[in-house]
C-alpha cells in the first residue's frame, strides 16, 4: 500500500513537471529576429524598445498615418513576431489608424523568454506607454488576435481603453482544450489559465468580438462563449468566409464593414 502510493506521488510529480515544461512550448511559437519593417512598403514608423517592471526590453513599432483616426495597440497572435504580422499592421494604417504593435519577450527582437505572467508584464507596460502618449479626441483601442485577445484583456485590466477588439480568440484555455482529452487531462496540473473573461471582469467600455464560422485553429464555439460570458456593451460579428488566418485582407469588406464602423460609433 506504501509503495503504491509513492509510486503514485512519484508520477504525479512527474506528471507536474512534464506539464511545466510543455505549456510554453505548447502555447508560444516566436520567431527570432526582425526580417522586414514598414519601410520597406513606403510606411513612416517608430522602432521602440520598452521596458517592462521586470527589467526586460521589449520591442514596438509605431506606425504613422497623415491623419489617423483612432490609436490602436495590437496585440499579435502566439506565432512569428512583428515582421510576420506586418501585413495586418500595413492594412490598419491604410485605413488610417496609428498602431502601436509590440513583440512579447522572446519574440522578435524583444529580450526574455515567453511565459504568461511576462506576457501579461509585457502588455501592461505597452498599454501604459499608449496611454501616456494617446491624443486627445481620438480613441484609444486595444485590439487582440488569437493568443493576444488574453494579452489585449490583460492589458486592458491594468490600463482601460475606450474599447476593444477581441479577434479569434477565446474565454479560457479549458474551451480550446475541450475537445482534446489527453490535453484536458493534462490541464489539471497545468499553471497557465489564460483566462480573458477574468481578465475584464471589471471593463466597462464596448467589446467588438469578431470570430469565423469555419475557424480550423480556434473553434469557433469558444468566440461565441467569450462573447456570451462577456458583460456590459459588446457586439458580436460572425465571418462567413475565411479562417484563422486570412480575414485581414483589405478587400474583405465583410470583416472590415463592422470593425470600422465600431470605431466610428466611438
Amino acid at each position: 500500500m506504501l509503495r503504491a502510493l509513492v509510486l503514485g506521488v512519484i508520477v504525479l510529480a512527474a506528471l507536474k513537471l512534464f506539464v511545466s515544461w510543455l505549456e510554453p512550448h505548447a502555447v508560444f511559437f516566436p520567431s527570432r529576429g526582425e526580417q522586414d519593417t514598414p519601410a520597406r512598403l513606403g510606411i513612416p514608423f517608430e522602432s521602440l524598445r520598452l521596458r517592462v517592471d521586470d527589467g526586460i526590453e521589449i520591442s514596438a513599432w509605431q506606425l504613422e498615418p497623415e491623419s489617423p483616426t483612432a490609436d490602436i495597440v495590437y496585440f499579435h497572435g502566439n506565432g512569428g513576431n512583428l515582421s510576420l504580422w506586418l501585413p495586418v499592421f500595413a492594412t490598419l494604417h491604410h485605413f488610417g489608424y496609428r498602431v502601436l504593435a509590440v513583440d512579447y519577450r522572446g519574440y522578435g527582437t524583444s529580450d526574455g523568454r515567453p511565459s504568461e505572467r511576462g506576457l501579461y508584464a509585457d502588455a501592461e507596460a505597452v498599454a501604459r506607454h499608449a496611454f501616456a502618449n494617446r491624443q486627445p479626441g481620438r480613441p484609444l483601442l486595444y485590439w487582440g488576435r488569437s493568443l493576444g485577445g488574453v494579452i489585449a484583456a490583460a492589458a486592458a485590466r491594468e490600463v482601460p481603453p475606450d474599447a476593444l477588439i477581441l479577434e479569434s480568440t477565446f474565454a479560457d484555455k479549458a474551451c480550446v482544450l475541450r475537445g482534446n482529452p489527453v490535453m484536458r487531462a493534462l490541464n489539471v496540473f497545468a499553471s497557465y489559465r489564460l483566462d480573458t473573461v477574468e481578465h475584464l471582469r471589471r471593463f466597462a467600455g464596448p467589446i467588438l468580438v469578431v470570430h469565423a464560422e469555419r475557424d480550423s485553429v480556434i473553434p469557433f464555439r469558444c468566440g461565441r462563449e467569450l462573447y456570451e460570458r462577456l458583460g456590459g456593451w459588446k457586439t458580436f460579428v460572425t465571418l462567413q468566409d475565411g479562417d484563422h488566418n486570412d480575414l485581414y485582407d483589405v478587400r474583405n469588406s465583410g470583416y472590415w464593414k463592422p470593425i470600422h464602423a465600431f470605431i466610428e460609433a466611438l
